[in-house]
């Protein structure tokens, strides 16, 4: 048992790696495309149409401007803004210690400096006296900065360099051999669980089997599915259709391997990363002589998936209606393979007043690009119909900001971290953002708010939530404020200063800073908290006290509730 346990521990933190190194490049797949379209055009003498002048955008913007974007974009993840400059700086180091493209030195060195920076701030930060906080800011990220680039010039890059030419090492030896079609064969099942690569092909071949050989809400959605997934590049629509029938996991790898077997056999490549996986994107990236090898190598994967899939249909005697149990499981495996587990996230959308305050929508995916923004199109289109006039957009899980009226949809597997980046939010999780009933359950929340509001009340006695009177302080053993991300600087200020003022008045109660989510249910909790934040605990929890107040740094309720503490 201990051992299995200690498999998944470092299976876990291997997803995590592999979800924190892909969330550093998807941000800048935009700079990325830039680049490979100024080389395609403009590279001289191999462009579309060469010029000597514009060809001097390629080399810097390769060696400099997508390691830095991605050095800062690491950094940000780790320590906000502070990390990301510290990201970049650190990032430097490493692009001149050596002569190749350092992608993979940007993504060591943006989280490695913006990680030592935090550490030195909470070693020092909380000892700098006041008046001096901007000098400390600025010298200490300064300092670390220097620091962290010299460590990259002389000990990250040349080890980077080496490492590279090994890497290039064996990617020849496999070309030599040729053995790159045979990688589809691990490729293209580990796209199920969100391993990703771009030719649309394989989903096409299957989903377009589904087109005429399903059966049930298989074969009526398929048509669809096959749309989306080959002109949007929304490759993930299709997976659910493969979990019906785990065999055609066959038609998949075959499509996959004849897709890359076409390609490196016509001479078909890229100039730039298609992103999404779309038909569309891979002709707009497409080398100047490399069409023919790019559409046949798509079409060609296509039909052998599709042949293959129509034989394993053509033979299924299920009745073609677990479509929606299927894309449960997808998001259950998923979940599994991150190392998640499948949250009970606030089923915010039970209470039709809990609408009242929300001013806008986002859905949040991890790349906060193609699911996402489906999920939102298909709600605005649901609210436009309904009259309901409220703000629906979309963004990545990690580009979340808290602020009040905010109603966040995400998956289920990725609530938990939207619940930590959002914790004033209201949230509610679905299983698949292209279909979840859901979403009319929240139409019809707004649609009624109306009618609650309109309802004569009755008059009765109002019980004063979160004031000193309904605190029972013979039950407090511990004070918590709520941090969370974008308020880091305030609850722990209010933590130093509620428990400096505790200290004074003789008092030996705990005060400690806590995220939403690591609290205790019950009444020996006082947690002290604003009035957006109360909302939000609520609906968690049933059990714990609270202390609202306008201010968590001078209301003047916190002084009177020192002196009832033990």
């Amino acid at each position: 048992m201990a051992q299995a346990k200690s498999k998944s521990s470092v299976k876990v933190k291997v997803q995590k790696f592999g979800t924190a190194l892909s969330g550093m490049i998807m941000p800048n797949i935009g700079a990325i495309i830039a680049w490979g379209l100024t080389a395609a055009f403009f590279m001289y003498p191999h462009g579309w149409f060469p010029n000597k002048e514009i060809n001097n955008l390629v080399q810097p913007m390769l060696h400099y401007l997508l390691p830095l974007l991605i050095g800062y974009t690491g950094g940000r993840m780790v320590y906000e803004e502070r990390g990301a400059i510290a990201g970049a700086i650190g990032t430097l180091g490493v692009i001149v210690g050596t002569d190749q493209p350092m992608f993979l030195g940007a993504m060591i060195m943006g989280p490695l400096s913006a990680w030592l920076l935090k550490k030195l701030d909470q070693v020092f930060q909380d000892k700098i006296k006041s008046g001096f906080e901007m000098i400390y800011n600025n010298f200490s990220l300064g300092i670390l900065g220097m620091i962290a680039a010299i460590f990259a010039f002389f000990i990250i890059g040349p080890i980077m360099e080496v490492g590279s030419q090994w890497a290039s090492a064996g990617v020849n030896a496999i070309i030599r051999v040729h053995l790159l079609p045979l990688a589809n064969i691990i490729i293209e099942p580990a796209k199920v669980l969100f391993l990703m690569e771009s030719n649309p092909g394989p989903g096409l071949g299957i989903l377009l089997a589904f087109t005429l050989f399903g059966k049930g809400k298989s074969k009526s959605s398929a048509p669809g599915a096959a749309i989306i997934e080959f002109f949007g590049g929304v490759h993930e629509i299709y997976f659910p259709y493969v979990l019906m029938k785990p065999s055609l996991i066959l038609a998949a790898i075959g499509g996959g391997v004849t897709g890359t077997f076409l390609f490196t056999t016509l001479g078909g490549g890229l100039k730039a990363a298609a992103s999404p996986g779309s038909i569309l994107a891979i002709l707009l990236v497409s080398a100047k002589d490399a069409y023919f090898g790019n559409i046949v190598g798509v079409l060609g994967a296509a039909v052998v998936s599709f042949i293959i899939a129509a034989i394993i249909l053509k033979n299924d005697k299920s009745t073609g209606d677990e479509l929606e149990a299927k894309q449960a499981q997808m998001q259950a495996m998923k979940a599994q393979s991150k190392g998640q587990s499948m949250p009970e996230a606030e089923d915010a959308h039970e209470s039709v007043k809990s609408y009242a305050n929300v001013k806008k929508i986002i859905f949040a995916c991890d790349a906060g690009m193609g699911s996402s923004a489906m999920g939102a199109s298909l709600l605005r289109d649901k609210f436009k119909k309904a009259g309901i006039k409220v703000s629906v957009t979309n963004t990545a899980v990690r580009n979340l900001k808290d602020e009040d009226g905010l109603l966040i949809i995400t998956q289920e597997e990725l609530a938990d971290r939207a619940l930590q980046k959002t914790p004033h939010a209201m949230h509610v999780a679905v299983g698949n953002f292209l279909s979840s009933p859901k979403y009319d359950t929240i139409v019809a929340s707004f649609k009624a708010l109306t009618q609650v509001e309109d309802k004569p009340k009755a008059e009765k006695p109002v019980k004063k939530v979160g004031s000193l009177e309904g605190i029972d302080f013979s039950k407090v053993k511990e004070v918590d404020f709520i941090r969370h991300d974008q308020h880091l600087g305030t609850a722990t200020m209010a933590t130093s200063l509620f428990n400096d003022a505790i200290k004074k008045a003789g008092k030996t109660t705990p005060v400690k800073a806590v995220r939403i989510n690591e609290l205790t249910d019950d009444p020996s909790h006082l947690v002290i908290v604003t009035p957006a934040a109360n909302k939000n605990l609520a609906v968690r929890y049933s059990d714990i006290q609270t202390l609202v107040v306008d201010d968590l740094l001078k209301d003047k309720k916190l002084g009177e509730a020192i002196q009832k503490l033990n």
